[in-house]
């Protein structure tokens, strides 16, 4: 899916990191599609990687919603085939508008379409609007599509609500923005087994790249598919106090379901949050809560699948 600069057909194009691919995005993706349909262009995205705060404010810790892999994934599944990733670089954000939309516009996209927002700024030091675009518009031969503000303020403020719900454990309200679950993908590793002593054997997530926001600490019901099953459980992120832990880890608890997982890749969908990670008195106390959280999620579950 992931594909080079150089394009082969023309395209319809818009541009934009993209964070979360949430219900503001989803309604840019079905006009592209729209409009490749109508017009026989091929319907992309041009995002950019690393995010451009990551280079352009060395302080910036931005954690994003979804890795490049996850974002890729989530755009194939509402359709679009086609993302072109640009390297974000200093060099390339010192392009000027004109050398921005004659390079890589025009003669490598071979964009005849392009969809943008009406706050939409390019080129050096952003120095260029949407009336510049439109005027290259006519320059180059391709036209340009202006989001409503209406549109652009889903886009623009659901991303940031997003990352600001998932940090304070509002799962509910960062999955209604997203229109799907917000999910966590890794690699099952080794834990030290804590979870196997006390009859809750855990799933070990580990997720490589260090730009993916992870949610409040707490615990959540999840579902994940694993050899295509739908397999429900529930997930704690969080040190394992109890134990006297000091490194987050993300641990999955799967029901009725055993089988070995050890370096496998999954994707974890999160569903809602139970509680808090605590610190018990005792590790007996921990069981009987994990019982209760057990029985939480079941009844989550059943309401949810109804």
């Amino acid at each position: 899916m992931k594909s080079s600069l150089a394009q082969e057909r023309n395209t319809v194009i818009t541009i934009g990191t993209f964070d979360g691919v949430h219900i503001g995005h989803q309604k840019i993706i079905q006009r592209l599609i729209e409009v490749g349909k109508a017009k026989y262009l091929t319907p992309t995205i041009l995002t950019f990687f690393p995010h451009p705060r990551m280079i352009l404010q060395k302080d910036s810790n931005i954690k994003l919603i979804n890795t490049l892999e996850e974002k890729e994934s989530i755009l194939k599944h509402f359709g679009l085939e086609n993302l072109v990733v640009e390297k974000f670089t200093k060099a390339f954000s010192r392009l000027t508008a004109q050398e921005f939309v004659e390079t890589i516009l025009v003669k490598q996209l071979k964009a005849k379409h392009v969809i943008i927002g009406y706050d939409h700024h390019f080129g050096r030091n952003r120095s260029a609007n949407i009336e510049d675009l439109k005027a290259f518009g006519l320059q180059y031969r391709f036209e340009v599509e202006e989001i409503t503000a209406q549109d652009i303020n889903d886009v623009s403020v659901s991303s940031t609500k997003i990352r600001t719900a998932l940090l304070d454990g509002d799962i509910k309200t960062a999955n209604s923005y997203l229109g799907y679950p917000f999910i966590i993908s890794g690699t099952v590793e080794k834990g030290k087994g804590l979870g196997r002593t006390i009859g809750f054997p855990t799933a070990n997530i580990a997720v490589s790249q260090n730009y993916k926001l992870i949610p409040k600490q707490g615990v959540y019901v999840v579902k994940s598919e694993i050899d295509n099953k739908t397999i429900y459980g529930m997930m704690n992120i969080g040190t394992n106090p109890t134990f006297n832990g000091i490194v987050e880890t993300t641990e999955v608890n799967f029901f009725n379901f055993d089988a070995d997982l050890y370096n496998k890749k999954i994707t974890i969908e999160l569903l809602d949050r139970l509680r808090d990670e605590e610190k018990f008195q005792s590790v007996s106390d921990l069981k009987q809560q994990l019982i209760k959280d057990k029985n939480n999620a079941l009844q989550f579950i059943n309401n949810d699948a109804k």
